[in-house]
């Protein structure tokens, strides 16, 4: 097995699960396979940075030419700070030329688009987020509702946690799903949540924006049965319908269609997962989906699996051993 080089570059306030997650995650891999991964700790400008928890932690400085395999950018409170120094950026593009990978954690997805690296690519962040990383990088796809995204050598995960996830992925990758999973159980963590789940309730997340929309959200996610076009919807906030789009976009960070659609997904699975009796059929009509077609389609483009996968974990529990 090849040895290979993880380097995370952290930088000062970042987030300490952002890294002692993947770390960790690696660092078992590595004692189950040996040799295969060597997990560092990359700083830029500086051996001592200060973490947002408190402690400090001892790095190796680099400034130019570090060589590795994989690069994981982390993030964290500094992520603003990290993202507006050139040294920090200049390393990673030049990284980036031969490294195998390049990945990030959370708001380290700000650094990666900072550098250049994500434009016209699908990405995701923390979902809180999401709103103001489409303002600041239009040119990226992101991907509101992901755990985890992968758009060629380029990783980008959500939310703290979800950095395990990516490094499950990562690890399954170099060592096969069996060391993946035997990972995950070290860790006491699923193996592998699926890198379509969704990080967080649609509707929670538009209204964390503390937009001037949240009515309007709640008014249609009490009516998914019904059409919701863009003039429904701007009829009900007394709007034209294209200031409406534009400003419904330039708040929530997704086009009123996109939200909608989520609404639609979130309240399907829902009933799909409580196991409510109601066929695949009723589930899309009281969605508002209309057909079956058009819901399978969405939580393939979302998930990844078609609507009847989300039937099977609540059939599951409710059978006696």
């Amino acid at each position: 097995m090849i040895r290979r080089d993880i380097a995370l570059l952290v930088f000062d306030d970042a987030q300490i699960l952002d890294i002692a997650g993947p770390a960790a995650a690696f660092e078992i891999a590595g004692q189950l396979v040996a040799d295969t991964y060597k997990v560092r700790m990359i700083g830029v400008g500086s051996d001592q940075i200060r973490l947002s928890a408190g402690p400090t932690m001892t790095v190796e400085r680099f400034e130019t030419g570090l060589i590795c395999d994989t690069l994981i950018i982390v993030g964290g409170i500094g992520t603003e700070n990290a993202l507006n120094d050139h040294q920090t950026l200049d390393l990673i593009r030049e990284t980036s030329r031969h490294a195998r990978r390049i990945a990030s954690v959370c708001s380290g997805a700000y650094i990666l688009a900072a550098a250049g690296l994500l434009d016209g690519r699908r990405a995701t962040t923390h979902w809180v987020c999401n709103g103001d990383f489409q303002r600041r990088y239009p040119a990226v796809k992101l991907e509101y509702d992901q755990i985890f995204v992968r758009d060629g050598s380029v990783w980008t995960s959500a939310g703290i946690t979800a950095g395990i996830d990516m490094a499950l992925a990562l690890i399954a990758e170099d060592c096969g799903d069996d060391i993946s999973r035997t990972v995950a159980r070290y860790l006491v963590v699923p193996h592998r949540r699926m890198g379509g789940q969704s990080q967080f309730s649609p509707l929670m997340e538009l209204e964390g924006n503390g937009g001037k929309f949240q009515d309007l959200l709640r008014w249609a996610s009490e009516h998914l049965d019904q059409r919701l076009s863009v003039e429904d919807l701007a009829r009900y906030v007394a709007m034209s319908p294209r200031n409406f789009a534009r400003s419904f976009r330039l708040d929530t960070g997704m086009t009123p269609a996109k939200a909608i659609e989520r609404l639609r997904i979130d309240h399907a699975r829902a009933l799909l997962e409580r196991s409510t009796g109601l066929s695949v059929e009723q589930v899309a009509r009281q969605s508002g989906f209309g057909d079956t077609e058009r819901m399978r389609r969405s939580f393939l483009r979302l998930f990844g699996r078609p609507p009847q996968a989300f039937r099977l974990p609540a059939q599951q529990t409710s059978r006696k051993p």
